[in-house]
C-alpha cells in the first residue's frame, strides 16, 4: 500500500515559509485606517509558496505564519482570520497544477488564471468566512467585521495581484522551459 508523505523539501518549505510569512506580516505591512487591519505583503509570498509547493504547504504556511504573528503582535491568536489564511493558501495551492509554474512559462493566460483564483479564494475568505467566523466565535458586531473583512480582502487582492504576479513571473524565469535546450550539431 502506497502512503502519501510530505517530502523533506516541502516540510522545510513550510517551516521557512511560515517564518517568512511572520516576518512579512510583522515588518512589511502598511497600517490602515480600519482598526486591527493592515495592508499585508505576506499574502503575495503565501501565494508564491502555495503555487510552488501545493495546497498542504500553502495552508500550513498561512495557518502557522498568521497564528505566530497574532501571538507575537497581540498576545493572542485571532482564530477566525488564521483559518482564512489557511483557506487562502489551500485554495491557491489547489490551483497550482493549472498554472504549471515549473514549466518556466508564466504567460498572460496563466497570469489571468492565477488572479481569478486568488480573487475567488480571497473574496470567499475575507468577505464571507472571516466576518462570519468573527461573529460566531467572538460575537463581534457585524458592521465592524464586515468592514474589516472588506478592507482586508480588497487590499490582499490588490497586493497579491501585483506583488504575487511579479513574484510568480520572476520565479518562472528561474525554471527551464522544456523546449529551451537544443542539441548542437
Amino acid at each position: 500500500m502506497k502512503r502519501n508523505h510530505l517530502s523533506i523539501k516541502t516540510i522545510v518549505a513550510i517551516g521557512i515559509g511560515a517564518a517568512l510569512f511572520l516576518i512579512l506580516a510583522k515588518f512589511a505591512s502598511i497600517p490602515s485606517p480600519i482598526p486591527n487591519t493592515s495592508i499585508q505583503t505576506s499574502y503575495a509570498f503565501l501565494a508564491l509558496m502555495a503555487v510552488i509547493f501545493g495546497p498542504i504547504a500553502g495552508g500550513l504556511i498561512g495557518f502557522i505564519g498568521h497564528a505566530l504573528n497574532d501571538a507575537i503582535s497581540y498576545g493572542s491568536v485571532w482564530w477566525s482570520w488564521v483559518i482564512v489564511s489557511l483557506f487562502v493558501g489551500v485554495v491557491i495551492g489547489l490551483a497550482a497544477k493549472r498554472m504549471d509554474i515549473e514549466s518556466g512559462v508564466f504567460n498572460v493566460k496563466k497570469v489571468i488564471t492565477f488572479n481569478i483564483i486568488q480573487v475567488i479564494a480571497q473574496g470567499i475568505g475575507w468577505f464571507l468566512l472571516a466576518p462570519w467566523l468573527d461573529i460566531l466565535i467572538y460575537a463581534e458586531p457585524a458592521n465592524k467585521v464586515f468592514a474589516q473583512g472588506a478592507f482586508a480582502g480588497l487590499s490582499n487582492i490588490v497586493t497579491v495581484g501585483v506583488l504575487g504576479t511579479i513574484l510568480l513571473f520572476a520565479y518562472s524565469k528561474t525554471r527551464s522551459q522544456s523546449n529551451s535546450l537544443h542539441r548542437e550539431l
